[in-house]
């Protein structure tokens, strides 16, 4: 799944537009947040971590991270 698709279902677990959390990521950050912009972040895969913490503040989620031990040989 793709962060476009995961964005998507937090959004609607928590009944919320994107129109409506750009709103909210304006009044955190100060800076501009459009509901197109963060459309065309979420299709094009830009979306900084720093701004996808932010979205899982507002929304109530919380971001681990994983370690793949196989990976690291472990």
């Amino acid at each position: 799944m793709n962060i476009k698709d995961e964005v998507k279902i937090m959004l609607f677990s928590k009944g919320m537009t994107l129109t409506e959390l750009a709103r909210k990521m304006t009044e955190i950050s100060g800076k501009n947040y459009s509901q197109s912009l963060l459309s065309h972040k979420l299709a094009d895969n830009s979306l900084r971590y720093t701004e996808m913490k932010m979205i899982c503040k507002i929304l109530g989620y919380r971001i681990y991270i994983d370690i793949d031990e196989i990976q690291l040989g472990r």
